[in-house]
């Protein structure tokens, strides 16, 4: 299936053609419209099946589609590592280059004040690790009463992680 016919928006389709990309894996294909239309879904694919951009662009797309009221983050976005937290941003920040959401990731390993005052500055997405997540929590450096959508990406590390 073309993403033209999955129906994102110009900004989305203008920054997936200049990365080259004209025709949607199989899990974008089925999971792109079931988000856009409100529906929660639990999906699993291969390495390298694109399921980043299955959860991302439409995630873009609804938040987009209204401003932010206030500082808080209205979707969160939970990996089991940094490095993950750090690959999933850069691609919210690509795919996202021509809409005026504010992004940002949170995680350990790292100085937390540059943390707190991205989050103080106000974000609309939100990519962090739990461990990370839940210190701004306690400190209440980060406020999640705000949060429309939430992604477990790689639940199943997560859980086997403890």
């Amino acid at each position: 299936m073309l993403f033209e016919n999955l129906g994102l928006r110009p900004e989305l389709l203008k920054a997936i053609t200049t990365r080259g990309y004209k025709t949607a894996t199989p899990i974008q294909a089925q999971s792109i419209p079931k988000i856009l239309a409100g529906h929660d879904i639990l999906a699993g694919a291969q390495t390298g099946t694109g399921k980043t951009a299955a959860f991302a662009l439409p995630l873009l797309q609804i938040l987009s589609n209204k401003q932010n009221q206030g500082h808080r983050p209205r979707a969160l976005i939970l990996t089991p590592t940094r490095e993950l937290a750090a690959q999933v941003l850069e691609f919210i920040k690509d795919y996202g280059q021509d809409l005026t959401l504010r992004s940002t990731a949170i995680f350990g390993g790292v100085n937390i004040r540059p943390q707190k005052t991205k989050l103080r500055n106000g974000i609309d997405i939100l990519v962090a690790t739990p461990g990370r997540l839940m210190d701004h929590v306690s400190q209440k450096t980060l406020d999640l009463s705000r949060i429309e959508l939430l992604v477990l990406d790689e639940a199943d590390r997560m859980l086997d992680m403890g």
